[in-house]
């Protein structure tokens, strides 16, 4: 095993996540500027991944975050309880009748269609989680106490505010001491870092929270901005993929931090909104694992994708300790995802094995 991971019957929770939950509008096959109607799903990077080892692949989970105690609050809660998810560390919050103590995050997105790409339009600040403190979440209670496996994170939450990224240092740090292991996604969003110090204060901020982390995911974007590690002579087409200069840089990476076990990512070339060439790499013990591809993927809403990927790789690494199936379970999670409305996975554990295994897309009845 490449991890050591805590005994599943010593522990209340398989894996819980730490980051912002928000609803997310969505105007369907319209536009956000146009639409007279939108259909409200929960999403958020670090949720849908554990919401995904949930409702596809059955573990025990539970989500590390903070409403302002509303009825938008509470209707963030319905959602969170339909998908499975255990609510009892969700702390909340008082607010004022407008939001100018806390409020609730809103995130409008729409699918994107051929040569018109999704679009993203965020409305979360100064929301509850982005304002909570290690004080207000109790890691001592929930790593020492409860018990947990595996803790999920990642670079989103930890650009909501400057508070935030404190906040996921003294979790991660907490988990460790516990023998948690710790999964950080650095999804790198430029927008968010802007308003608090930009790309130098993501490094200052990602670098730090790197030395805790077990299984590091992120794309060769990602590793740019936010560690300052870069891909010699890379091709976005997959056909042309440069993996020695994947390999290459992923063992720097891994020299500077030895703690990282695992690091994947995944792969896509854009074709248009609703077709992509898609698979995935992992890197254990000096060795590159490639996933199957997935060459000409239709795409109904691309938005969670890499988030199911990730939960996939978890529950893969989890399940077997193999890095080979674990990224082929992600890149299967992954693109069955994609083909759903919504942040978050429709997939079942039996259909995700099916796409393994090469079963096609013929009618079953």
């Amino acid at each position: 095993m490449i991890l050591n991971i805590k005994d599943k019957q010593k522990c209340t929770f398989d894996a819980v996540s730490l980051g912002e939950v928000m609803l997310r509008l969505d105007p369907g096959e319209g536009r956000i500027r146009t639409t007279r109607e939108f259909k409200v799903w929960e999403g958020g990077g670090e949720y849908n991944v554990i919401r995904g080892l949930r409702r596809c692949f059955g573990l025990k989970t539970a989500v590390i975050t903070a409403f302002a105690d509303n009825e938008v609050g509470k209707l963030m809660e319905d959602l969170i309880l339909q998908g499975g998810v255990d609510t009892s560390l969700i702390k909340w919050m008082k607010t004022d009748g407008i939001g100018r103590v806390c409020r609730n995050g809103l995130n409008f997105t729409e699918r994107g269609f051929g040569i018109r790409g999704a679009v993203g339009c965020s409305d979360r600040a100064n929301t509850a989680i982005s304002k909570a403190t290690p004080a207000d979440l109790d890691f001592e209670y929930i790593f020492g106490e409860l018990g947990v496996r595996w803790l999920h994170t990642g670079g989103i939450y930890a650009a909501l505010s400057e508070q935030s990224s404190e906040t996921v240092i003294k979790a991660i740090k907490t988990a460790k001491k516990y023998g948690t292991i710790v999964s950080y996604d650095l999804n790198y969003r430029p927008s968010m870092w802007s308003a608090i110090g930009g790309k130098e204060k993501a490094q200052e901020v990602n670098k730090e929270i790197a030395k805790y982390v077990d299984v590091m995911i992120g794309n060769e974007e990602d590793f740019t901005a936010c560690l300052g590690f870069e891909i010699e002579g890379n091709d976005a087409d997959l056909k042309t993929l440069n993996l020695d200069g994947y390999k290459k840089m992923i063992n720097e990476a891994a020299k500077t931090y030895p703690n990282f076990k695992v690091v994947a990512t995944t792969l896509r070339t854009v074709k248009t909104a609703t077709v992509n060439d898609w698979s995935a790499i992992c890197w254990a013990d000096g060795e590159i694992y490639k996933a199957s591809q997935y060459d000409n993927l239709e795409i109904l809403d691309r938005v969670g994708g890499g988030d199911s990927f990730a939960s996939g790789l978890i529950f893969g690494l989890m399940e077997t300790g193999d890095p080979e199936k674990a990224v082929n379970y992600g890149a299967a999670h992954g693109a069955l995802a994609m083909t759903t409305p919504g942040d978050t996975t429709m997939a079942s554990r039996s259909e995700v094995e099916a796409i393994m295994n090469g079963a096609g897309a013929r009618v079953k009845r």
